[in-house]
């Protein structure tokens, strides 16, 4: 086969990709344009379901003069060639760098799709560490919850480049800022804020609307991480889930994890039990935030098994 028909082969099959992706995920939220430049997938911050095609996360883009970065890549492989495909609509310039804020699962697995274009993918090195070591872990039960079908093509690609602190870069024309503070929701999940605009994406420092799921944290130091958001006076904040913030809105987020945390303890320290702290301990004032019934119960056992390690 001559270089020019392995060309247009390889062009024929991302086409056909697209197309696949196009037509699995039809119910892909738009981009909505949050400023000048910068644009967001608002997912539906449910939990992973085949009804949702596990597009539930918020992830996005910014196009600057000569190129765009992407901020995140959702769950699988098809919804990543349908972000190419949808940016592509927005803009005929290339996509030139990706960025991943951590490692959940339903923000890293459309990055194949990406690393298949010849798209530098970038991330904290820790995170990029737990993508390597835990990431097919995630990936078998996403494939069990949505299916092979919607999971085709999807596998781990771990980030080729890494940062292991706060750093400024320019990417696609426009000046970024990536924010870490230290372990916080992760123990590396810097902020992608774009100068131009303030508009910043907190990966999973911030939620709106849904409780966050304790997994790898730092409490004390995600506490600190949302003050120190806070007082960048931001001017739009995209949460992981749930629509775009402004002002004290991503201080919801601190507020629950006192709340959580302060409950947990309290209960310990009185005697109550693994089992009936799960049950027994509440943070009331979120009991309507999406994922509760779910992460509460979780994340109150996760507390009580550190204390009980202490």
């Amino acid at each position: 086969m001559t270089a020019r028909r392995l060309r247009a082969f390889v062009y024929a099959l991302l086409l056909l990709a697209s197309a696949l992706a196009h037509a699995k995920l039809s119910g892909m939220p738009a981009p909505r344009q949050i400023a000048p430049g910068v644009y967001a997938f608002i997912g539906t911050g449910d939990a992973v379901a085949p009804a949702n095609h596990g597009m539930v996360a918020n992830n996005g883009f910014i196009v600057g003069t000569s190129g765009v970065t992407v901020i995140d890549t959702g769950p699988s492989y098809c919804y990543g060639r349908a972000m190419i495909e949808a940016i592509c609509k927005v803009t005929p310039l290339p996509v030139q760098f990706v960025i991943i804020t951590h490692q959940a699962p339903e923000f890293v697995f459309g990055a194949a799709a990406f690393r298949d274009a010849g798209v530098p993918i970038l991330a904290h090195a820790k995170a990029a560490q737990l993508i390597r070591e835990r990431c097919s872990i995630c990936l078998a039960n996403l494939r069990k919850t949505l299916g092979e079908d919607e999971m085709a093509g999807s596998r781990v690609t771990v980030p080729d480049r890494t940062v292991n602190g706060t750093t400024q870069i320019e990417s696609g024309g426009r000046t970024l800022q990536l924010l870490h503070f230290g372990p916080a929701s992760t123990p590396g999940d810097p902020t992608v804020l774009d100068t131009q605009t303030g508009v910043l994406f907190s990966g999973s420092i911030v939620s709106n609307g849904r409780i966050p799921e304790l997994r790898n944290e730092q409490i004390p130091g995600w506490l600190a991480a949302l003050e120190n958001l806070h007082g960048l006076e931001l001017k739009t904040v995209v949460p992981a889930f749930g629509a775009p913030l402004h002002g004290d809105g991503i201080m919801q987020t601190g507020v629950y994890l006192r709340e959580l945390d302060a409950s947990v303890k309290a209960a310990y320290q009185n005697g109550v039990g693994l089992t009936e702290a799960i049950h027994s301990v509440q943070v009331p004032a979120f009991r309507g935030y999406k994922l509760y019934a779910i992460a509460q119960p979780q994340n109150v056992q996760r507390i009580y098994l550190q204390l009980e390690k202490q």
